[in-house]
């Protein structure tokens, strides 16, 4: 090669990466800054779920000393992660609309109307599954109104989910005259999610291992996992990707109302009610635990693990102030300060040189 087409090679640069299949460049999402993004090739990632297990190890550790006939019973523990089930479900779909660039301010109500829904009168005469199948539905329904709202609306998500709180909580009520729905003793199958245990622990704490798990693999071994990604990084640079934003954004919010659904079912389960009142600011519980899971409000980065162990932070802190006997505006408090250090932490993090 001559010294003119030295030069010109080095001047073009590398040559693009290829597809798997050779037929082109590789997309854009599928590139190794993606995987440092979202924690899966080293990195902050890790640190931030190590940080998130040794809070986890402190506070459990404060559970011993401030309460050690209490803490440490199996029967404590078995409740922390029911407890966390309801709430952790409903995490996993936030996660992925975060991730995507929007966010779910709904996902209260939608358990709230879609447990109501399950249980009224005419629905639990058809037993069981039905009600299973109508929360679901009722749930997935929803959300996929959020997101054509978003997609085809171009509602602002804050307005469309807002608007769809508001509206599914006045809906649950109007449905339930305001009044809580028992799950009638016919239908005691759906109770027995809560009170069969498998290995020392409800059927309600597989459920969530399920979704959790599930979620894990549809996040970060899919094409539909990379997709999130990339618009929640660059909507208008993955359009050109050739990724149909829009379609991935309803089911970007799809997938949340399915979560709410199986929430609800969970929420049915724990409770043997339906009640509009199910879910009351679940949405920022939720929102705290994918923030300090590490997922960047503005999309594009985070991971699902970090979220789960959000929740397990959350509902241990909750945990511990019930058997310490403190205040729920206490507890309200400690929660807002360690969502602004998480958001503190992060733009820190976004700031220091890579």
């Amino acid at each position: 090669m001559t010294e003119a087409g030295v030069g010109r090679e080095a001047a073009a640069g590398p040559a693009p990466e290829k597809s798997p299949d050779g037929t082109g460049p590789r997309p854009p999402w599928n590139r190794l800054p993606w995987k440092r993004a979202n924690g899966s090739a080293g990195g902050p990632g890790e640190i931030r779920h190590l940080g998130l297990v040794a809070a986890l190890a402190l506070l459990a550790l404060v559970g011993v000393v401030t309460q050690p006939d209490n803490f440490a019973t199996s029967g404590n523990l078995v409740g922390i992660l029911a407890l966390a089930a309801t709430i952790g479900v409903i995490t996993v779909g936030m996660t992925f609309v975060i991730i995507g660039g929007g966010i779910d301010l709904s996902v209260g109500a939608l358990m709230a109307l879609a447990s109501v829904w399950a249980t009224t009168l005419a629905t639990q005469s058809y037993g069981p599954a039905v009600m299973v199948m109508c929360a679901i539905l009722v749930g997935t329904g929803a959300g996929l109104v959020n997101g054509i709202l978003i997609a085809y609306g171009r509602l602002v998500p804050f307005i469309a989910t807002l608007a769809m709180l508001v509206a599914a909580r006045g809906l649950a009520q109007r449905m339930s005259d305001r009044k809580t729905q028992l799950v009638r003793p016919e239908n005691n199958a759906i109770e027995a999610l809560s009170t069969t245990k498998v290995l020392g622990l409800p059927l309600v704490v597989y459920i969530f291992a399920a979704v959790a798990a599930a979620g894990w693999v549809l996040l970060n071994r899919t094409t539909f996992g990379r997709r999130t990604f990339a618009i929640g990084g660059n909507p208008e640079a993955a359009r050109l990707a050739g990724i149909n934003v829009r379609r991935q954004t309803v089911a970007l919010y799809g997938l949340s109302g399915l979560c709410c659904g199986i929430a609800a079912i969970i929420i049915m389960a724990r409770t043997t009610t339906g009640s509009s009142t199910h879910g009351d600011l679940y949405e920022l519980d939720a929102i705290a635990a994918v923030i300090i899971g590490g997922t960047l409000l503005t999309g594009g980065r985070g991971t699902l693990i970090g979220s789960i162990l959000g929740v397990l932070v959350f509902t241990l802190i909750t945990n511990l102030f019930i058997l310490n006997g403190l205040q729920t505006s206490d507890q309200l408090i400690a929660k807002g300060v360690i969502i602004v250090a998480a958001v503190l932490l992060q733009r820190r993090g976004l700031r220091s040189p890579t």
